[in-house]
């Protein structure tokens, strides 16, 4: 039987070198230290914003300084802590980490509320005469947006002490999901047994052997099912903290709260929910194509992730698909490609999955850290889209960091995923130029929509039934497992059309989704493909500045609102008309596909 290696296992060039952040524990617990103490510190300059204009830049730059430091800590922490698992003794930093957390937040809480307090001509004429506030000024006006929702500073501090305890919902899925959930086994096409995973569970379900996906759908459920409960308990939970935090900031509602927070007006949420159901018979016709080409007499849902043209014609292993990235992604210029090969060289990069790593994938580190990636790789084609995914985010954090100073060296949350699906479309395209073969053009293609299905159409149904689950909870509803299985289940039927048999396994699939604990976020993959699309078309074209105004975007951080860092990139979020270019490109990409397959049979 094939099992994943245990952590001790891995070879070392195959993960990632934390001691760029510290080089030792006794380090980080030094560090650790230091951030209590300099929080402390800071927490003695609560009373102090309002005297002056020095001292107003004074409380900003301690609290700045805090919270950076401290990210080192938390970072380092969380990601030992999901390298693996069910290192106990990680969890135990992670926990700490994630206690100093609301520490640290409940001791600078003060700082919004002074700057509230100072009356607005007051504010107006500091910025105005008072240079040492320059550095600050996007920040404040950010502050001064959200009075109306800004409480006092104890009950801030309040708040913020709570947010540990808040958390707790979170923190026992994540740890129910990536380390206690046992799935067991099942046999792959070569009839080996295999140690069942997310991770695994992906690459199976992607299997040309429908007995296979099969096996892996109904097993990976089963052991949801078992735990549906709990699951329930743990996303309801979320919820109400969700509702709770932003009724006490006198927002009507989580949505409101967490499109305010990011600053995205909340039509840009109802825009994409109507234009995604508008354009449901596309999704439609495309699981009809589906049926159609594997001959089945049903449709299941594990059956709409195996390739549409058998086998994959292209794999790649890790270091081949480094080398293909790099290809697909040279439009971006010499500059970005630099950029690249640090990450790729540098062992910034966590590659293999391992007993009790953390599913999935993502882009991290922190302001002071190199931006490292998780990964779970399967040689395969797919793994080569996830790889130029990540290295999106990353390089769009290295580009942020060294451009930008710390108090404005993130990226909104909205932003984020454009970078990274820019990428995707860009190796779309690469492949579209350099492939003349019919199949794997066909291939090709069918990834493309496959990928749009995915993200698109599939995010969207996830950001309506998280807006349901939101709505539900604020009505006085219990979010039990029946009724969150019945919506959902009601949900998937209608999206994905009468072509698609009811399973009843997809109804639980709300109890694995990571995302659903992070209050509104999945919306903005869906809106970050459609982005995408566009901007990686014109540099993929040769558009004269296209390139420059990317660059642009990915180092503008947070220094400007999302929606106007993306007009300045060329893309105006607040119309549909770059969704309907999208489902254009869909529809146009579905016809080739389906010329394609005429022509080979």
């Amino acid at each position: 039987m094939q099992q994943l290696p245990k952590r001790q296992a891995v070879p070392e060039a195959l993960t990632w070198d934390l001691t760029k952040i510290f080089a030792t524990d006794a380090d980080w617990e030094a560090a650790y230290a230091a951030v209590e103490a300099q929080a402390q510190a800071t927490a003695g300059l609560q009373g102090t914003l309002g005297a002056s204009a020095d001292a107003l830049a004074a409380g900003l730059e301690a609290v700045f300084a805090t919270f950076r430091a401290f990210e080192n800590v938390y970072v380092y922490a969380s990601m030992k802590s999901d390298q693996d698992t069910a290192d106990a003794h990680y969890q135990g930093y992670k926990a700490k980490a994630g206690a100093l957390g609301a520490k640290v937040s409940a001791q600078t809480a003060f700082l919004e509320p002074e700057i509230l307090a100072i009356p607005a001509d007051t504010l107006s004429d500091w910025q105005a005469n008072a240079a040492v506030l320059t550095p600050y000024a996007h920040n404040l006006a950010k502050i001064v947006k959200t009075r109306a929702h800004v409480l006092s500073a104890s009950e801030e501090s309040l708040l913020s002490a709570a947010g540990d305890a808040l958390g707790s919902s979170r923190a026992t899925f994540n740890v129910l999901n990536n380390a206690d959930l046992k799935f067991g086994t099942v046999k792959d096409a070569k009839g080996n047994e295999r140690q069942l995973s997310n991770g695994v569970y992906g690459q199976l379900l992607r299997s040309t052997n429908r007995d296979v996906r099969e096996q892996a759908f109904k097993a990976l459920y089963a052991a949801y099912g078992n735990y549906k409960g709990t699951f329930a308990s743990t996303l309801a939970g979320e919820t109400k903290r969700h509702n709770f935090l932003a009724s006490a900031h006198h927002y009507p509602s989580a949505r409101a709260a967490a499109m305010a927070h990011n600053d995205i007006p909340e039509p840009v949420f109802d825009t994409l929910l109507a234009q995604v159901n508008a354009h449901l018979p596309l999704l439609h016709r495309y699981v009809a194509l589906r049926k159609r080409l594997l001959a089945l007499p049903e449709l299941h849902m594990y059956d709409l992730y195996t390739p549409l043209t058998g086998e994959p014609p292209l794999s790649y292993t890790f270091d081949e698909a480094k080398a293909e990235a790099k290809k697909a992604l040279a439009p971006l210029g010499e500059d970005y490609l630099d950029h690249v090969d640090e990450i790729f060289d540098n062992r910034y990069i966590d590659v293999v999955e391992n007993q009790g790593k953390r599913s999935g994938a993502y882009s991290g580190g922190a302001y002071d850290t190199p931006p490292y990636e998780l990964l779970n790789w399967q040689d395969g084609l797919d793994a080569l889209f996830t790889l130029v995914h990540e290295t999106g985010h990353s390089v769009h954090s290295w580009y942020t960091r060294h451009n930008q100073p710390y108090q404005t060296g993130d990226y909104p949350i909205f932003v984020a995923e454009i970078a990274s699906t820019s990428n995707e479309n860009l190796l779309t395209d690469y492949f579209l130029k350099t492939q003349s073969d019919p199949k794997v053009r066909a291939y090709i293609l069918n990834h493309y929509l496959d990928g749009f299905k995915g993200t698109v159409f599939r995010q969207t149904q996830f950001a309506e039934f998280e807006h349901w689950i939101h709505e539900q909870d604020a009505a006085g509803n219990p979010l039990t497992a029946a009724a969150m299985s019945q919506f959902y289940g009601d949900l998937n039927a209608r999206y994905y059309g009468p072509d698609v048999a009811r399973d009843p396994e997809i109804a639980l699939e709300w109890a694995r989704i990571p995302h659903f604990y992070m209050n509104y976020y999945v919306y903005q993959y869906s809106t970050g493909f459609a982005a995408a699309a566009t901007l990686a078309s014109r540099i993929s074209a040769g558009v004269p500045g296209a390139v420059d105004k990317y660059l642009g975007y990915l180092k503008s951080g947070s220094s400007q609102y999302p929606i106007d860092t993306m007009k300045a990139a060329g893309v105006d979020m607040t119309q549909p008309d770059y969704l309907e270019d999208a489902f254009a490109v869909f529809e146009q990409r579905l016809d080739e596909l389906e010329a394609l397959i005429a022509e080979t049979r």
